[in-house]
């Protein structure tokens, strides 16, 4: 990996941490590539039994470091194109690509949990939260929508009424109210702790059987992930367009 995703293997389990703690773990490309990579690293290992996701530092995901990001519009047009064989882009695998892994991925969340780092969070089977965690849907602050599988996840997790809310206010919420409306699984006072417990108590289930619930329950939704991608490019792309052309506005306090 990269030098700010750090993955290692502890037994049946695979650890993949966000470590670029001075900015609250804000993604750069580099790290959407990386996260990539280390699901397909481990989508080839064998024995490997569930994943947890965490962050270190102060926040899980302060979300795309878009001031990083755009420093090379050819690399974002390029991340950006969608590859036909699986449908999704740079952007949408690096969450994606932890719905396809065949084991339970599990998030660990503290701090900030915003934007590309929600949607990242949202890629997770479950999702651990302190109590002090912060969420948001923070795209319309810059004029975009969440665009890394966000409107998949968030219509499955929460409901349509509830996505809209949270997209169209771009509020931030806790881990309370996170909880109610089922962004998150559970709050706890560690959710590292809570992630291992569960990924423990998984593990006792064999292991066909943890793979066939989640390929199940995962394609019973009644829209398919690939037309919501591609939807979510071309809702996309003139908002991006409309921003370059105006690159002097300021974005919404």
């Amino acid at each position: 990996m990269g030098d700010h995703i750090t993955l290692r293997f502890d037994s049946d389990r695979a650890y993949v941490t966000l470590d670029r703690p001075d900015k609250h773990n804000g993604l750069t490309l580099e790290m959407l590539r990386d996260l990539v990579a280390a699901a397909r690293a481990i989508d080839t290992r064998d024995g490997v039994r569930a994943v947890i996701l965490s962050g270190n530092g102060p926040s899980f995901s302060s979300g795309l470091d878009i001031a990083a990001a755009t420093r090379n519009p050819l690399a974002i047009v390029r991340e950006f194109l969608p590859r036909p064989w699986r449908g999704t882009n740079t952007f949408q695998e690096a969450c994606w690509a932890w719905r396809r892994l065949p084991v339970p991925v599990i998030a660990a969340v503290h701090g900030r949990c915003y934007g590309g780092g929600l949607q990242l969070a949202l890629g997770a089977d479950f999702r651990f939260a302190t109590p002090g965690a912060e969420f948001s849907v923070m795209e319309a602050v810059h004029g975009l929508i969440p665009d890394m599988t966000g409107p998949q996840t968030l219509s499955q997790l929460i409901g349509l009424d509830q996505a809209m809310l949270l997209t169209m206010t771009a509020e931030p919420i806790d881990a309370a109210h996170a909880a109610r409306i089922g962004l998150v699984t559970a709050v706890a006072d560690d959710p590292l702790a809570a992630a291992a417990d569960l990924a423990e108590r998984i593990a006792a289930r064999p292991a066909a059987t943890v793979t066939a619930a989640k390929r199940l329950l995962g394609g019973s939704w009644d829209r398919g992930p690939r037309r919501t991608f591609a939807a979510e490019r071309a809702t996309q792309v003139p908002l991006l367009i409309r921003k370059a052309l105006s690159p002097n506005t300021k974005d919404p306090e």
